[in-house]
């Protein structure tokens, strides 16, 4: 939704920005990065890190719509991207 809501209003105003790509998903989440990889590309991003993808193995319609208890290794992997995309935004790296 987010997508098609904003994809032509910021086409051609973030030309060049970077950015990082963190999924959870259910199962293995390569579809949801492949898209977002796209769209990215459509807008002229530019990946500063391989996407993280967080796999829940959520299948069932209860498993999906219950809360989530994500390992605390997951979470520092997607804390080290966050901390390093902040670092280099402020640092001027991108």
């Amino acid at each position: 939704d987010f997508f098609d809501r904003c994809y032509y209003a910021a086409l051609d105003r973030i030309n060049g920005r970077p950015y990082a790509v963190m999924i959870c998903a259910g199962s293995d989440g390569s579809n949801a990065l492949r898209q977002i990889d796209r769209i990215a590309t459509g807008w002229r991003l530019r990946p500063v890190a391989p996407g993280l993808i967080v796999c829940t193995h959520a299948q069932t319609p209860e498993r999906i719509l219950a809360p989530k208890v994500i390992a605390a290794e997951d979470l520092a992997r997607c804390a080290e991207l966050g901390e390093g995309l902040a670092a280099g935004l402020g640092a001027g790296v991108f």
